[in-house]
């Protein structure tokens, strides 16, 4: 009799499992904080449990990756399902699965402490070339025999929770049975999508290490979000840096220092900044920044930009540090470039950092990020909060549907109208910093806008002389409110797009984007030949407010008037490393190509054999900057102490 009344439907069974899934995972996270409470101890319990509940999501994830093969195997319509062999199969193959990432978690109880991080994907080539790896695992085993003995009492026990339901035998399948599990299989599957990317929106992302952002306030507390399958299933193709010891500290500090020791001149001005990222706005599409293309008769598609380039301080090559979205954040607000991949997305995306938000949030400002997208796209608001910024604000806060462009976020004109009158109540000093959205693929228009703006001979023209009005309008409106003339303003792009001009499709013109600053309550202005780059943004900011404390960023000042800084972009391990009047272009173990960007622009002159000098010097200063990349983000050391 009970045996029968333990029969139940294979989709009752499936929502069981999973929900002892989750609370055992839920007993996995209280156990990591309870082995290692030392290193939470200064999280209250509203924190703890916040993370705990923001953890829900990347188990969620992990257990449908683990479980993808079970749940096909056991949604699948067909009767074949049923029969006692197949569910003996499958019910192993659950117990199997899930242990493997029970023992997962179980490892970080121990390992955690050394590392300070959950295990990612590189433990596998880590103990790869290890001849030892059964004493290895004999000693740590050894050493840590109660959290085995745990363990196998743990397994035991979820075994066992897990057979409480057992499917049903008999099932009579005929065309309305078929039909049924047909669209259940299809549910399953819908659901299934939903789980892994954290969501069905167009905006959202599949879910990385760094989303558990958005549940702690610091990068150190990510771990207690996360869980170690997931860490692993994230990273598990994600290229490792390698150490590098190319020079002695010494040598390197000479060459390339990423410490800035602050301003010791006057005293800090406590300006209002206000960053104003804009997507997809590559140099090319500014005419006051290509007065010399088409033979002087290029206008561009920014009319408002190219009045504000009038009455700021810019550079004739300015570049951004990559190629997405999700690289411009770290770049513009905290001095890290991505290399290799995005930073967010990499291992090390649980490292200390810093940020101009936090370093101008401890000198009083109140700190805010604005992005019309629905909250949590692109990961942005992780980032924000793990940024130090106070108060994210995005289509949520927005409130209002009906501004909403059907994909990417709400139109930029009435969101950035938001913007200035949400800012016009925070007290100041302020930082605060938007990124636009309405120059995105699949680059719309609002109706009423249809027709208005030139199209060009690129899809991105027209949105981006939207974005243009948009910009306009907010500066408009900013003019006639107290914190204006006390405010520096920085614009500049995301990234490039895809470009029209010869002069633009070249690696430089590729990686091409304004980056303007713009001071309306001071003389800043004028245009250097200085290479900027977005890293350089945050030192530059700092630097001309006075501030007064070391602090870390893989950036130089712009203002410096010492000319030998650098840029660099990194686009799938290649480096583009410029200075002064050349680029260099290295894979990484050797250069392949050398070119003067003042006499030839559109890159068609190698000169590595000709300027063996000037690609020693920059190989060298290259090899310096991927040391103290490398070293540092494998040391966790983007902080000053």
């Amino acid at each position: 009799m009970n045996q029968k009344r333990n029969q139940q439907s294979v989709y009752t069974v499936l929502a069981y499992q999973f929900a002892l899934l989750l609370a055992f995972y839920a007993i996995c996270r209280l156990g990591f904080l309870l082995v290692n409470k030392s290193l939470f101890k200064h999280l209250n319990a509203g924190e703890i449990g916040y993370a705990f509940l923001g953890g829900i999501k990347f188990d969620i994830v992990a257990l449908l990756y683990i479980n993808s093969l079970y749940i096909i195997l056991q949604s699948i319509p067909f009767p074949f399902k049923y029969r006692q062999g197949y569910q003996s199969f499958n019910k192993w193959l659950f117990i199997i699965t899930n242990s493997i990432g029970f023992l997962a978690n179980f490892i970080d109880f121990a390992y955690y402490k050394f590392t300070l991080k959950r295990t990612t994907g590189s433990v596998f080539s880590q103990f790869s070339h290890e001849k030892n790896k059964l004493k290895l695992t004999t000693d740590f085993l050894l050493e840590y025999w109660h959290l085995l003995i745990i363990f196998v009492l743990f397994i035991a026990a979820f075994a066992k929770l897990s057979q409480v339901l057992k499917t049903s035998k008999k099932v009579s399948f005929n065309w309305k049975t078929y039909l049924a599990q047909t669209a259940a299989f299809l549910a399953i599957a819908f659901l299934f999508i939903g789980g892994v990317r954290g969501g069905w929106k167009h905006s959202t992302r599949p879910i990385t290490l760094s989303n558990a952002g958005d549940f702690v306030k610091s990068p150190s507390d990510m771990s207690l979000v996360l869980n170690t399958p997931f860490s692993i299933m994230k990273t598990l193709n994600s290229p490792e840096l390698q150490r590098v010891d190319y020079f002695d500290e010494q040598t390197l500090a000479k060459l390339y220092n990423p410490i800035h020791q602050g301003n010791d001149t006057p005293a800090f001005k406590k300006l209002n900044v206000v960053f104003l990222i804009i997507e997809s706005l590559g140099k090319e599409h500014v005419g006051a920044l290509n007065k010399d293309q088409l033979n002087g008769t290029y206008k561009g598609y920014t009319p408002f930009i190219d009045s504000l380039v009038e009455q700021s301080f810019t550079s004739s090559r300015t570049y951004a540090n990559g190629r997405k979205s999700i690289d411009a954040l770290p770049s513009v607000i905290s001095g890290i470039p991505s290399i290799k991949e995005p930073f967010v997305l990499s291992s090390y995306s649980g490292n200390n950092t810093t940020s101009i938000a936090k370093l101008l949030g401890n000198e009083g400002y109140y700190t805010a990020f604005f992005h019309g997208a629905p909250n949590g796209s692109m990961g942005f608001s992780a980032y924000a909060n793990l940024a130090g910024i106070n108060h994210y604000y995005g289509k949520d806060e927005y409130n209002n549907d009906a501004d909403f462009d059907g994909i990417w976020g709400i139109w930029d004109e009435p969101f950035m109208q938001y913007m200035a009158k949400t800012i016009n109540t925070f007290k100041q000093p302020f930082f605060t910093s938007f990124f636009s959205v309405s120059s995105h693929h699949p680059f719309k228009v609002p109706e009423k806008y249809k027709g208005v703006f030139p199209k060009g001979p690129l899809e991105v023209q027209e949105p981006m002389g939207y974005t243009d009005m948009a910009i306009r309008k907010f500066f408009e409106a900013a003019k006639k409110m107290p914190w204006y003339k006390n405010t520096l303003f920085v614009l500049c792009a995301d990234h490039a797009t895809v470009s029209y001009l010869p002069d633009y499709q070249t690696i430089p013109g590729y990686f091409s984007i304004p980056i303007l600053f713009y001071y309306p309550g001071g003389d800043l202005k004028g245009k250097t030949d200085k290479i900027i780059q977005q890293i350089d943004i945050m030192p530059t900011v700092l630097n001309y407010l006075n501030y007064k404390k070391p602090y870390f960023a893989f950036g130089f000042d712009a203002f410096d008037h010492k000319t030998d800084n650098f840029a660099v972009n990194n686009n799938d391990g290649n480096f583009n490393f410029y200075e002064g009047d050349y680029l260099l272009v290295n894979d990484g173990e050797k250069s392949t190509s050398l070119f003067n960007l003042k006499e030839d622009r559109t890159t068609t002159k190698n000169l590595l054999e000709q300027q063996p000098e000037v690609k020693q010097q920059m190989e060298q200063k290259l090899k310096a900057f991927i040391q103290q990349y490398n070293n540092r983000m494998i040391n966790n050391q983007l902080t000053v102490k």
